[in-house]
């Protein structure tokens, strides 16, 4: 695609983030740009079900990751900003004005800085992550539309849709070293782990060109489907994964001869493509039918479509956030209260199960006993309990799926008590930033004999 152009009513994608935003981690989130929805879908691709939508800015195109998974950046296009999410909440929380047009963006691998081309300026912004503020504006071409990183970061690979060529940024000066010619039309740069080539598609030729990082020219030219857009290297370097956007197709391409060797059709109007940490994925936005396609990258099929916003642009992966700890809390009793006898409640604390450990701070556990019942003796394994507050409290870490021993509180039932009592209790702390609450309601028994009854 030669660049945000109105096709059958629809906006067409140019480019979106780079794959270099996916980080190593056994458990990872997938973050999709909805270009016509104006949200960002996370995909938990365990799971491969849609978690969260988040709301961005304007016709959201590219999307990348932090390479420690705690933020994700998504390039604004119609509101010439980025968003930042916070991906342990999944919400928006800053928005950093930018030039105009932005489509793609690349986070460097330390996580310091991102690379925004803003296509209407024909210059990259470059963010410092700490800040969130730009840094720096680089003029690099015509109709800036995509950027990739090398792994070692020391340069940025700008691909220019309206000048034909990619533009070579030091990010040590944020300079422009090298400008290299390919074909006609380019979209999207993938680069390869070792950082030794850069591939190209080249949308209206119909190839992708080659880059050798060494000598920043261009090797090779490889045919590939019609309309050739996103490209998306295998962590192992093995292989290409292209996008073909009128053959409704994705080619394969084997880095080792660079030629392609499979196919893979059922898409509509694949845009971009990301794969996953083990490589075991590839994800493409089906940007005509709003879903994702996950290709099995061994057989090379589709064995899945996830529903997402309408039309998909950017696709990143990234480590899921690190999940903190969730509390939970139960009390019960054994069968009814009699009037004048001694009741007793178990109080449970645990830790919910998929949730991170407790952080190892004081967990307190708090009891509010309602009028009619008065505490005699409180206590459990481990807690240190003070009978006249009804508070147990504790330290150490909890994991999750497990429980602390439990609390045992034993109250007196009042002669006068009512037919029902409520008890309620709480538990907070251990890094949990909510207050648990539990409830027992409980039935009270006749009077027993007056001797045992006191008011």
């Amino acid at each position: 695609m030669a660049s945000l152009a109105m096709v059958a009513g629809a906006l067409l994608p140019v480019a979106a983030s780079s794959p270099a935003s996916a980080a190593s981690a056994p458990q990872q989130n997938a973050y999709v740009a909805n270009f016509g929805s104006a949200t960002v879908s996370v995909i938990n691709a365990v799971t491969q079900s849609v978690t969260a939508t988040i709301p961005v800015g304007s016709h959201p195109a590219g999307v990348a990751v932090t390479p420690n998974g705690t933020r994700a950046y998504v390039a604004n296009y119609s509101d010439n900003n980025v968003s930042v999410i916070d991906t342990s909440t999944n919400t928006v929380t800053t928005t950093i004005p930018v030039g105009n047009g932005p489509v793609g963006l690349a986070i460097t691998p330390d996580g310091s800085h991102l690379y925004v081309a803003d296509s209407g300026d024909a210059a990259v912004a470059v963010i410092d992550t700490a800040s969130n503020t730009v840094i720096a504006t680089v003029p690099a071409g015509g109709n800036d539309v995509s950027v990739a990183i090398t792994p070692n970061g020391s340069r940025a690979y700008v691909v220019n849709n309206g000048g034909n060529t990619v533009t070579v940024i030091d990010t040590s000066t944020n300079t422009v070293t090298a400008t290299i010619p390919v074909g006609r039309s380019p979209d999207w740069a993938a680069i390869t782990p070792d950082g030794a080539r850069v591939y190209v598609t080249n949308s209206a030729d119909s190839t992708v060109s080659v880059i050798d990082t060494s000598g920043n020219t261009v090797t090779t030219t490889i045919p590939v489907g019609a309309d050739p857009f996103g490209a998306a290297v295998t962590p192992d370097g093995s292989h290409v994964y292209i996008t073909n956007f009128i053959d409704s197709s994705v080619s394969v391409i084997a880095t080792a001869s660079n030629t392609v060797t499979a196919t893979i059709t059922g898409f509509t109007g694949p845009g971009l493509v990301a794969v996953n940490a083990d490589g075991s994925q590839a994800y493409v936005g089906d940007f005509s039918d709003s879903t994702v396609s996950v290709i099995d990258t061994a057989s090379n099929t589709i064995t899945s479509a996830i529903s997402v916003g309408s039309a998909p642009y950017g696709i990143a992966f990234g480590p899921a956030a690190a999940r903190g700890p969730s509390l939970t809390i139960t009390k019960r009793h054994p069968g009814k209260f009699t009037r004048g006898a001694i009741g007793t409640y178990r109080i449970s604390v645990g830790n919910a199960s998929g949730a991170g450990p407790t952080d190892g701070s004081t967990v307190t556990v708090h009891d509010t006993l309602p009028a009619g019942l008065l505490a005699t003796r409180i206590g459990g394994p481990g807690w240190q309990c003070t009978l006249a507050t009804l508070t147990c409290s504790r330290n150490g870490v909890l994991a999750a799926g497990r429980h602390y021993p439990p609390i045992m509180l034993q109250a007196r039932i009042s002669c006068t008590a009512p037919k029902q009592v409520t008890n309620s209790v709480t538990v907070t702390g251990g890094g949990d930033p909510h207050t648990h609450t539990a409830t027992d309601p409980t039935h009270v028994k006749g009077d027993p004999p007056r001797q045992h009854c006191r008011p």
